[in-house]
């Protein structure tokens, strides 16, 4: 009771405490002791604690194998430990409890789905330029991602072990990007760090959290939202942005469609991810600067 009531006042710390000390009673009501569990695994996992929360679930679960409580709990640890396939386990188990159980057909849809998508960050974060060819696969989208990554060696031509590699566009270099990784979010779905270089004026913007289905007019509005002050001449306003990327390979430039989501673009045939940052350029519509940078390209329109 002492630790029903402290869990009600939110204090999770004080619930943990008192919780443990009925468990230490010894108490021979196998059901009490698997409630006792239970709920100082829930108070574990509000302090984030996730693997005593989970452990405290295991043994709640061996003591009353149809607690539906402790399974849920233990399949929400699963889930923020990123055990995605346990987690579906014991939302399975649960399930054949309770087949309507609203919580358990929720995560374990939820979990299919980011048991899927977890091997994309594990695929971004390799570092053996041989696996980051190999295609990512999404079946929630019904299509093959084909996000082609490309990890480059240093000046010094040493392995990326850290951090990102230094981009280069036409010997215009930025190190802005160092340290930020895609990551995976609750729902399954990837953010990707981006960097968008300005050639004309050596300038650059990074945005760390760049969710693949954002799409680029959304961006600019808010990077735009007031003239950048290298912007003299006050020409880059978002309806005045063209963004592009580069197949350096074939000397040939994409035009971007700014109402077009970041994984729309990163699933372009000839789009290549280097050293896990998705870049674009960006210009002033038709100044003479874009095109003399486009003088001998082919420029193509997505």
């Amino acid at each position: 009771n002492e630790g029903n009531e402290y869990f009600r006042e939110k204090d999770y710390r004080k619930a943990v405490v008192a919780y443990t000390e009925a468990l230490k009673k010894k108490c021979e009501d196998t059901e009490l002791n698997a409630v006792l569990h239970t709920n100082r695994g829930a108070a574990q996992f509000y302090l984030g604690n996730y693997r005593s929360a989970l452990s405290d679930a295991t043994q709640a679960k061996k003591l009353k194998p149809t607690h539906l409580k402790a399974i849920i709990r233990g399949a929400l640890c699963h889930m923020e430990l990123r055990n995605f396939s346990e987690a579906i386990a014991w939302c399975e188990e649960g399930l054949r409890i309770d087949s309507k159980e609203k919580k358990l057909v929720e995560m374990r849809a939820k979990a299919d789905k980011l048991k899927v998508n977890i091997k994309a960050v594990q695929h971004l974060r390799c570092l053996s330029p041989a696996l980051c060819q190999e295609a990512l696969w999404d079946p929630w989208l019904k299509t093959a991602v084909n996000i082609k990554l490309v990890l480059e060696p240093s000046n010094e031509e040493e392995e990326i072990a850290d951090g990102l590699a230094e981009l280069a566009v036409d010997g215009f270099h930025s190190d802005n990007a160092t340290g930020a990784k895609v990551h995976l979010d609750a729902d399954g779905n990837l953010h990707w760090p981006v960097l968008f270089l300005y050639p004309e004026h050596e300038q650059t913007d990074f945005i760390a959290a760049f969710h693949e289905n954002s799409r680029f007019i959304d961006h600019l509005m808010v990077m735009f939202a007031e003239l950048p002050p290298w912007d003299l001449e006050q020409k880059y306003l978002p309806s005045n942005i063209e963004l592009y990327f580069e197949d350096e390979e074939r000397a040939e430039m994409y035009e971007l469609n700014p109402e077009h989501t970041l994984l729309q673009v990163l699933q372009h045939q000839r789009y290549f991810v280097k050293a896990g940052t998705p870049t674009v350029l960006a210009f002033v519509k038709r100044s003479p600067f874009s095109k003399n940078y486009f003088s001998g390209k082919r420029v193509h329109r997505l």
